[in-house]
């Protein structure tokens, strides 16, 4: 009766650990579900190239468009031209887009990381604050409005569709023009953009989904091994 009730408790701590580790690596891809800004900080005044970046779609249905609504605080906006979209703009009488649309020229699917890019200035009178850009990403079936800002007291881990948050500083020293910020940036300057895409792309889960599959695979053939020696 022993032996038996050893390895029954030795099977429910294996499992255990399995399910621990799933746990573990379901926490990072479900944060990493979102459509993210890079950079996430901007000074005031100065131009900053903004990479709207994602790696899935509506609940895996291939990305079609997103669309960035234009929020209050923002002195200008130009689309960065990409050939994997078509751009298509909503203006205002003073003439800056109030919503910007992205639409893929092919759907992207699930999986596969892709970003789009605009070149924001952000006012004076947004300094010191927190501007949120709402996407809404549509897919072939359905979409997700990502949109959501945090209230007091609350973390963007808090909201189920956050929207890209910009944290915006102080206003940008006079010698500053509107070809450069502290984030970095000259209009036509393909390293900004690359690096844009760059560091969102390191928010892409395929990689944790792989690393996270060799470690149950390892989990795995411990079982096989611990059950092989104990009908030895």
């Amino acid at each position: 009766m022993t032996v038996p009730t050893r390895s029954r408790r030795r099977t429910r701590t294996i499992a255990g650990i399995i399910a621990g580790a799933a746990l573990v690596l379901a926490a990072p891809l479900a944060a990493s579900a979102h459509v993210h800004v890079t950079p996430d900080e901007s000074a005031a005044g100065a131009t900053t190239r903004l990479a709207f970046s994602f790696s899935h779609g509506c609940d895996d249905s291939p990305t079609t468009s997103l669309t960035v609504t234009i929020p209050q605080g923002i002195d200008g906006v130009k689309p960065v031209l990409d050939g994997a979209w078509k751009i298509s703009r909503e203006l205002d009488a003073n003439g800056i887009p109030s919503r910007v649309t992205f639409t893929a020229l092919a759907p992207v699917d699930s999986g596969i990381s892709a970003s789009v890019a605009m070149d924001v200035i952000f006012a004076s009178s947004a300094a010191n604050t927190s501007v949120a850009f709402p996407v809404l990403q549509s897919c072939v079936t359905g979409s997700t409005n990502w949109s959501e800002v945090a209230a007091s007291g609350q973390t963007e881990a808090d909201l189920k569709t956050p929207a890209p948050v910009v944290a915006v500083g102080a206003v940008a020293p006079a010698n500053d023009d509107d070809h450069g910020s502290s984030a970095g940036h000259s209009d036509g300057d393909a390293h900004g953009s690359m690096d844009a895409a760059a560091s969102a792309s390191g928010a892409d889960p395929v990689a944790r989904w792989l690393s996270g599959g060799a470690l149950v695979a390892a989990l795995a053939a411990l079982v096989v091994t611990l059950v092989r020696r104990r009908r030895a």
